[in-house]
Formats: C-alpha cells, structure tokens, sequence
C-alpha cells in the first residue's frame, strides 16, 4: 500500500518541511530528539494538522490544506504503536486488541492476530500480567485490527531489553513479508535502523536530509552532517589532487587518496570531506608484496571492546589521517588485535566517498 507525504508547519522557532513517499517498505525516520520524526507520524495520523501540505494513504487523500481536506484520526488506515503503548489495563488483551477495530470484523478477527503474534491463550489476560515482549506485540494485534494498509511505529522497542529487542524486529520483519505492509518506523538507534530498514530518511531541524535504500544512504551519505548523524567514524578533510578513470584523487595529510566517483562536480584544489565507515577499512600485519592503492602505515593508540566487535583508533606512522577500524572477534583474534600495536592501513578506493565540503 502507498503512502504520499508532505507537510509544513511552523512551531515556534522550529520549522518542519518534509516530503515523503513509501510503498510496501519499511522506512526508517532516523535522526537524533527532536529532529521532527515524531511529528511527521503524528500528521500522517491526524493527531496534528500540518500547517500546509497534502497526505494521501492507499490512494486517498487524507490531508490536503488547497482543498480543506482533514480526516479526523479514525477515518485514517493507520495503525499507531506508540512508544509508552497506551495498552488499556483495564481491559483484557482480546479487548485492547478489538478496541477501534472496524464494525464488521468478528471475533475471528481477534484470535487470527493474536495467532499471529503467539499470543494465543493470552485472550483473557490483563496487560500489567505481561512480559514486555508479549505487551509490544499486543499493542501491534490493536494497530493491525483496524486493518491498516500503513503501520506506524515510534520508537516501539526502546524500552525492552536486548535479547527481547531483537526479536521483536525479527517479528516485524516477518510481519512486513506477511502482510504486505507500508510500515513507517521511528529509530534513534543506528543498529536497528541497519536491521530494518528497507529505506531511511534522515532528519535533522525538521527537514529530510537523504532518503534512499539503506546502503545508499549509510555508505554515500549526501553531506557532512548525514555522515555524522549516521555514525560515520571516519570523515575525512582533503583537497582533490586530480582524477584517474575511476574518480577524484583526494590528498588527505600527506597522503594521495584514490576514491570512487562522485555524483557531485568536483573541481581540482576543491575542498571535500570523505567518509569511510569504520568496518569496511581494511587491517593487514605488515605488506604483504601486492601493491594496494590507499596504503598507510599507522599504530595503534586506542581500543574498546563492544561484545561481539572491537574498535581501534589508528594514528599514522607518517603520512596518512588518524582513522577508526571495526573489527568482529573473530579477524580481531587472527590478526592479534590485543597485542599487535603496528599495522597497514588499506581504504578500499570503492569505500572512499567524497563530499563537497560544508
């Protein structure tokens, strides 16, 4: 089902502009508090009026300020799964799950979600006897009842713990394929916003900075600013030295930087920035007797350990930048990562993508 955003409002010194289209996708809205992902669920619903613009669900124009068209939250196929949840402890999980539900559904419409989910046997029970878990996928069964074709979720997760976190995104996933759903998802987490999205739009000040499939956006990001919100160790400053067939030659400290080809024009002497996420710099023990393009010596000056991935800041042995390298624990013990202090920085040329500077 397609979804067709795009609103304006002004609140107080913020202003909000955004532009928006998905269809049977998962579209992460990622950005830090307050960027305006939030709002932008809450036009879509109805639960705020934009200042100007028009919002069209499935096909049918929901909002639209030219024609004085605002269809209160109920007649709007949304379901809308809330941070906090808003379960009803009063009422039973078959209950919460039938509230809002449309006229003609039956009572089959209840067990069949609540099968979905594994919830089955839990039709009689009281939200405050639940897991967190079995809460959050209750609170889905109520906003899949009213039969929407867009799913809307703001920060569902946040407050579950690790293990239940993740399969919760394995469950809306499932769900997505199933259903066949528009599902729009509010994310502050980088991981979980890699692990779901199919698209992400970045927001910042209440705009969209880059939206476009995952890899597009986390690996080519469209500006300084959506590297740094993305989490992108390493942004590199330089100047373009030149060009060879494949893209710009960038000097970096020193250094010449083969990199990919830029969507951008670039001019020589131009300054840019490049970015290069932190996994996909390569580590080698020393040369090994095939000339690479972008090789640098450097040492070691700081690492951490984060589970199941470990992080080393390099400084360069002479020529070269300072960068940061995410290893998994397994490369991490085969190149002796705990001891080893002196190493070979390669960055693949196809990983190295140019911005021009802010």
């Amino acid at each position: 089902m397609s979804l067709q955003f795009e609103a304006e409002r002004a609140l107080g010194a913020f202003q909000y502009s955004a532009r928006l289209a998905a269809e049977n996708e998962l579209v992460v809205l990622f950005g830090h508090s307050g960027a305006g992902k939030s709002l932008t669920l809450q036009f879509i619903s109805g639960l705020m009026r934009p200042g100007r613009g028009r919002i069209a669900l499935a096909g049918e124009t929901v909002f639209d300020s030219a024609r004085g068209v605002n269809l209160p939250p109920q007649r709007r196929r949304t379901g809308y799964v809330v941070q906090e949840l808003a379960l009803f402890e009063h009422l039973s999980v078959a209950e919460n799950v039938a509230f809002g539900m449309p006229k003609h559904a039956g009572r089959g419409r209840v067990r069949d979600l609540l099968a979905l989910l594994d919830l089955s046997g839990f039709e009689g029970r009281r939200p405050r006897t639940l897991s967190g878990g079995q809460r959050q996928r209750v609170a889905l069964a109520r906003a899949l009842a009213r039969e929407a074709p867009v799913l809307l979720l703001d920060e569902p997760f946040s407050a579950l713990d690790d293990t239940l976190r993740h399969g919760m995104r394995r469950e809306l996933l499932r769900l997505r394929n199933d259903l066949g759903l528009t599902i729009l998802f509010v994310t502050h987490d980088l991981r979980e916003a890699h692990f779901l999205a199919d698209r992400v739009a970045v927001f910042d000040g209440g705009q969209i900075l880059q939206d476009g499939v995952r890899e597009e956006v986390f690996r080519r990001p469209a500006s300084r600013r959506v590297a740094e919100l993305t989490g992108v160790a390493n942004i590199l400053d330089g100047r373009v030295a030149g060009f060879d067939a494949d893209g710009p030659v960038v000097e970096v400290n020193g250094i010449a930087l083969r990199c990919a080809a830029s969507a951008a024009p670039l001019r020589h002497g131009q300054a840019v920035a490049i970015a290069i996420r932190a996994e996909r710099v390569v580590l080698r023990r020393g040369p090994d007797g095939h000339p690479r393009p972008n090789q640098f010596a450097a040492v070691t000056a700081e690492q951490f350990a984060f589970g199941s991935t470990h992080t080393l800041r390099l400084r360069p042995a002479g020529a070269g930048p300072a960068v940061e390298v995410e290893l998994a624990a397994r490369p991490y013990d085969v190149l002796q990562g705990a001891s080893r202090r002196d190493w070979v920085v390669e960055l693949p040329p196809a990983d190295l993508h140019v911005m021009p500077a802010d």
